[in-house]
């Protein structure tokens, strides 16, 4: 609440009031200065709805249209090379593509066939701890829908709280719990991205979850369902924050992939959730925890996730 009647020091002595024509000068100055300020705060983002359509339609005069999209997490780019045909893309040639600077993500898309279907995949992601709005971590997603993606495969990396969670498995998320403080959905809404209060309840794909477990099964990959706890990052948990997760439901913990779920869900695009348990988290694996080991879990797990696509790519369509 602005209070107009202001006193100052004048020439009469403290508490004059201050000329009416000074007042109305002076709230026109700051009726200025909040329409600024609410023109920064709303301003058009620069990854916004026209920037995703020249992006969408810069792949897709690459004469391929993608079905599946896959984003691959710390150390899983060896996944890329079951793909067949491919046509590779660095993303600093994809207009408006935000870059990855992240050690693990290489930042190449990839286009091709695998087990027959056209498949899209994004060799690294863009984190809201590197600095970036979260309407910019969730571009890329937004771009392969507009691409004619209508299905979403997120992996990642991520450590173990439940004590199924271990190191070399995997997690089929069943839900999350999202707790990195932002939301890619905040802001003036635009309606061409879909509704503006999105339903959660059912995230992950019901039926992908059950064709990924069973694929699992048959393959003897160790694989269980869970919920993943989705922090801002960089630094890892602390042991108190973890047994604070654990409380609260979360099986494993990691940086990502949950801003992706969003923006997905609200293009209603199905999504299938999976993270590579590359450690277990602070306070639970007995030594310190580093980006290092992540990656190496990530290139150890690379064959058998791949292996599990194999089975899963070909009853998506």
């Amino acid at each position: 609440m602005w209070i107009w009647d202001v006193r100052l020091w004048t020439e009469e002595g403290e508490g004059a009031l201050v000329h009416e024509s000074k007042i109305q000068n002076l709230k026109s100055k700051m009726v200025k200065l909040m329409a600024r300020r609410t023109s920064l705060d709303t301003r058009r983002s620069q990854h916004g709805y026209e920037e995703a359509e020249q992006a969408a339609a810069y792949i897709r005069s690459r004469g391929f249209a993608p079905r599946v999209a896959i984003t691959l997490g710390s150390g899983l780019d060896e996944v890329v090379g079951r793909l067949n045909t491919q046509i590779q893309i660095p993303y600093k040639r994809i207009p408006h593509f935000p870059g990855t600077t992240v050690q693990g993500h290489g930042g190449t898309l990839h286009l091709g066939t695998w087990e027959g279907v056209p498949v899209a995949i994004l060799e690294g992601r863009v984190h809201c701890y590197e600095g970036h709005a979260p309407a910019t971590v969730v571009f890329p997603v937004r771009v392969l829908a507009l691409a004619g993606v209508e299905t979403f495969i997120l992996t990642c990396a991520a450590g173990g709280i439940a004590s199924k969670s271990k190191p070399g498995g995997f997690m089929v998320f069943s839900d999350h719990l999202h707790l990195q403080g932002v939301n890619p959905l905040v802001g003036v809404h635009d309606p061409r991205w879909g509704a503006q209060f999105v339903d959660l309840t059912e995230a992950y794909d019901p039926r992908l979850r059950r064709i990924t477990r069973k694929a699992a099964g048959k393959l003897r990959v160790p694989c269980f369902e869970g919920v993943y706890a989705s922090l801002l990052g960089p630094t890892y948990e602390t042991p108190a924050e973890i047994r604070a997760l654990k409380g609260m439901g979360a099986d494993a913990v990691g940086m990502s992939t949950v801003p992706e779920v969003m923006a997905a869900r609200q293009l209603k695009c199905r999504v299938l959730a999976i993270a590579t348990i590359a450690n277990r988290a602070a306070g639970l694996a007995g030594k310190p925890l580093s980006h290092e080991e992540v990656l190496a879990a990530g290139r150890a797990a690379s064959r058998h996730l791949a292996d599990l696509l194999d089975a899963v790519l070909p009853q998506l369509l």
